[in-house]
């Protein structure tokens, strides 16, 4: 087959110029989540896999539940992962997000010294063992983050119908795993995740002193950014990754997360 010069031009041209397969960047997805997801490093399990099983690259920013509700609000991001049923509630009803799924659970977890000065251990209710904390006045570290942890104790303190401002405690505004620190050194008490507490409890000189009521349940929820009031956000690639997660394969890798052989999250989507 004879060619003419311009047709050999543009077929060479052709030839050397890398496929756009080959030149196109992964598209990336931006999620804001909890400090438990990440401390816990849950994170760090599933997203090697699912950017291998999708080719999406994922960035995470670990903010606690407060802040990352208001990136999502501000169309920082294009989902959260977070565990707060009340203020992602209003998140979705305020139009900010939009296809709110269960995706896990486990439960919160009362910490403090093996003595346990304030015998919190010897109630009923984890309501009883705060109001027997501050009644002692014994060092209460609290994380003081708007937290999804924070908005769990806060509620707590309301259920003891205590005003948490007795001498001994401490609002510290940082993250779980810096808080847990804190309490181990001041020897104090705090409330933490299940999963945190598992990453770290080998580091701490603190034990659990309560679990088990039923208000130390632990619900998170994916929920993605609402496309019509940011337009530019990544919400195709946001989609993906939230289908990925409630579906079978996600659902079990979160079942198969072990920290020192114990399970962390335990996966229930709808």
């Amino acid at each position: 087959m004879n060619y003419s010069a311009p047709a050999i031009i543009a077929l060479s041209l052709t030839l050397a110029l890398p496929s756009h397969a080959e030149t196109q960047e992964p598209q990336r997805i931006k999620l804001a989540t909890t400090t438990s997801t990440y401390h816990s490093g849950l994170l760090d399990y599933l997203l090697p896999k699912f950017e291998s099983d999708t080719g999406y690259i994922v960035d995470v920013i670990a903010a606690g539940t407060g802040k990352s509700l208001r990136m999502g609000e501000n169309g920082d991001v294009d989902l959260v992962m977070t565990h707060a049923p009340k203020a992602e509630a209003a998140f979705v009803a305020n139009g900010y997000g939009v296809l709110p799924r269960a995706l896990m659970y486990n439960d919160f977890v009362l910490v403090g010294p093996e003595s346990d000065p304030a015998k919190a251990s010897d109630n009923e209710t984890v309501a009883q063992a705060f109001a027997d904390i501050a009644g002692y006045n014994a060092t209460f570290v609290s994380r003081g983050d708007d937290s999804g942890t924070h908005k769990k104790e806060n509620g707590l303190w309301q259920q003891a119908e205590i005003e948490p401002n007795f001498g001994g405690y401490r609002s510290v505004g940082q993250g779980m795993g810096p808080t847990l620190n804190m309490a181990s050194e001041m020897q104090g008490y705090t409330l933490t995740d299940r999963g945190t507490w598992l990453a770290y409890q080998n580091r701490l000189a603190l034990s659990v002193v309560f679990q088990g009521d039923e208000a130390l349940f632990n619900p998170y929820q994916v929920i993605l950014v609402n496309p019509k009031r940011y337009p530019e956000i990544n919400y195709q690639g946001a989609k993906v990754f939230s289908d990925w997660l409630v579906n079978p394969k996600g659902q079990k890798l979160i079942n198969e997360f072990k920290l020192h052989g114990k399970q962390l999250f335990v996966a229930n989507a709808q």
